[in-house]
């Protein structure tokens, strides 16, 4: 009889556990899928953000930045600086980014 009853606890407890288990599981993964929409809603304002800096430092307003207009921007456009300087980009960087993502 103890042996009986003593599998019967056992199993409950097992099943009790694998209930917390399963919503701990639950859990995390809609943690996770938050969390990739903050990403993904942080990076749109970030882009957003750095459109319109780019903007402000089109001088001839043509739409496209010149690596003159870019380094007059880094040093003129407070905003820009600061994101340049939490990206660790000094102005021999910044030379070789715009030499990377231009197009001509």
């Amino acid at each position: 009889f103890i042996g009986a009853l003593m599998t019967l606890v056992f199993g409950v407890l097992n099943l009790i556990v694998a209930v917390i288990v399963d919503v701990f599981a639950e859990s995390r993964d809609k943690d996770v899928f938050a969390r990739a929409s903050e990403l993904e809603e942080e990076e749109r304002e970030q882009k957003s953000v750095l459109g319109q800096i780019f903007k402000r430092i089109d001088t001839d307003g043509g739409g496209t930045l010149s690596y003159n207009e870019l380094l007059q921007g880094a040093s003129k456009e407070a905003e820009f600086l600061r994101w340049l300087r939490v990206m660790d980009i000094d102005s021999r960087d910044l030379e070789q980014l715009f030499a990377i993502v231009d197009e001509d």
